[in-house]
């Protein structure tokens, strides 16, 4: 009898697949549920833990020996001595790891970035992923989705079926020495152990086409007769694909055409404008929803609980985390506080150090603290991404918040949406323009705006203030996309996949006068 080996484990072929990966998920998920219980008891321990591993580890590469790692036994001397930077200060450093320099950021070679345009620059970051960084990092919080999630819902069955995964849409590209870039979703995709393969639709090739609207037609051709349980991606470009499957099978609920299906793993951008669209389109009696938050820099937080919408902060993934309350971001030098010094729903810039080689790195995320012990984070924006023309201040939570309201006192929904401030001039005060691309639109978009200000002014005190009697900033004006508008801006501009998203807020009006400019075109 033919036998083969997984996890060290010895099968036979004929033993159903499914089952035998279920058996091992399961063994494998109460192990690491114990683990997570450790971190979550002893957050500051763990912590510190990971710090002195990655300093320990990288004391004898360049970087290292600049800042003589070997003589830092603590946070505060760490902090003292490597200075907080973002991914600029990286860069000559990491040219010179893909012209084939190896032991620079980190001791084990490095072939394989993560290639990130992100939504703050035109310019490409390349990421340096290690295999650490691989398999400590990104796969651990993979599996770790699974683990938090059977927790939850030990009775479904999330492993009879397959997996659809919207990642980007970056083919692998090859340098001449031996190493390979590509979007995040291309190096997992690349990295990923067999069996993870044969659990997932469709198959790579599909999967890593270039070719947005190509892709999301065979997506959704090649998959209409899988057995999908589980489906992750960013919301926007999920809504697209399920749209595209109802349209070539004529159902009227995605369920009608995969009754197995239960979950939906998102992140990227907030769920909440898109939350009522999901539900219009399949059975949500029978959906669960989980939200991550990882990166091209690394996996970070996990929704352990689905009665909140908060993510567990993952503790002992080789990321040291440093946090830097957003109102001392200018600063020179900047104090950061640890996870045991933070407060709770005060916002903070992330500042990372990996097991992929960055140190100190500043991400460009905000993000603010709901609970303690454990503790659990929410997004609240990009450290780039807000409006403050005005000194109004206002972050993606904020607007979230508000659109929220809005939407539901009018029935309004929204499919995508970008916001800049108008400057003061001779014949009119500041305020905020809002372009929107409804998918419902509201029946009075006067009533809308009124909801969306109000709402605002009472999340958020400074553009409450500012509001006052209209002196420094006015009514917000409201803008209506045409259908298809963000779509044919993020195609311009080389867009189109899974891992780009829409600005939401800007401080300048670069992007939105180029979206009223295509919006004028139809």
């Amino acid at each position: 009898m033919k036998r083969i080996i997984i996890f060290g484990i010895q099968t036979s072929t004929k033993k159903p697949f499914m089952t035998f990966i279920h058996s091992i998920i399961s063994w494998a998920t109460i192990k690491r549920m114990n683990q997570i219980e450790l971190f979550k008891k002893y957050p500051v321990d763990v912590q510190q833990e990971q710090l002195l591993n990655l300093i320990k580890t990288a004391s004898n590469t360049e970087w290292g020996l600049k800042y003589d790692y070997s003589s830092i036994t603590n946070a505060g001397t760490y902090a003292q001595r490597v200075p907080i930077q973002p991914y600029p200060g990286f860069i000559p450093y990491i040219e010179r790891i893909r012209k084939g320099e190896q032991n620079i950021l980190w001791p084990t070679d490095i072939k394989w970035f993560a290639k990130s345009s992100g939504t703050t620059a035109d310019k490409s970051k390349f990421i340096p992923v290690s295999k650490e960084s691989l398999e400590d990092c990104h796969f651990r919080g993979g599996r770790d989705v699974i683990a938090l999630y059977a927790s939850n819902y030990p009775g479904e069955s999330l492993f009879t079926g397959k997996a659809l995964a919207i990642g980007g849409s970056q083919q692998i590209n090859k340098y001449e020495n031996e190493l390979y870039y590509g979007d995040l979703s291309a190096v997992l995709i690349e990295n990923l152990p067999f069996w993870v393969r044969l659990l997932r639709t469709p198959d790579k090739k599909i999967a890593l086409m270039e070719e947005w609207e190509e892709k999301i037609e065979l997506m959704a051709k090649n998959t209409i007769n899988e057995n999908v349980t589980n489906i992750s991606g960013v919301p926007s470009w999920t809504l697209v694909l399920i749209k595209r499957i109802l349209e070539l099978t004529g159902k009227k609920s995605l369920h009608e055409v995969w009754p197995n299906l239960e979950l939906f793993v998102h992140g990227g951008v907030s769920f909440t404008p898109y939350r009522e669209q999901f539900n219009a389109l399949l059975d949500a009696s029978k959906m669960n929803y989980l939200e991550t938050y990882n990166a091209s820099e690394g996996f970070f937080a996990i929704q352990d609980n689905p009665e909140t919408d908060s993510m567990l902060l993952m503790l002992d993934y080789g990321v040291y985390f440093e946090f830097v309350p957003v109102e001392n971001l200018d600063e020179e030098f900047p104090k950061t506080y640890s996870i045991g010094e933070v407060e709770l729903e005060k916002n903070y810039a992330l500042v990372i150090s990996t097991n992929g080689g960055l140190w100190r790195y500043l991400i460009g995320d905000t993000i603010k603290f709901t609970s303690k012990y454990p503790f659990r984070i929410k997004i609240t924006g990009r450290t780039k991404h807000f409006i403050n023309a005005f000194g109004e201040e206002v972050i993606i939570e904020n607007a979230e918040a508000a659109l929220k309201t809005a939407c539901e006192r009018t029935g309004a929904e929204i499919r995508e949406y970008t916001a800049a401030p108008i400057y003061m001039s001779d014949k009119r005060n500041g305020g905020h323009q809002w372009l929107f691309e409804f998918s419902k639109i509201p029946d009075n978009l006067e009533h809308f705006a009124e909801i969306l200000d109000t709402s605002l002014k009472s999340v958020n005190s400074d553009y409450e203030a500012k509001r006052y009697k209209n002196i420094s900033l006015g009514f917000p004006t409201v803008e209506v996309a045409r259908e298809g508008l963000f779509y044919d801006w993020l195609k311009e501009r080389g867009r189109l996949g899974g891992q780009n998203k829409v600005p939401r807020l800007a401080n300048n009006r670069d992007f939105i006068d180029r979206l009223l400019e295509m919006n004028k075109k139809i």
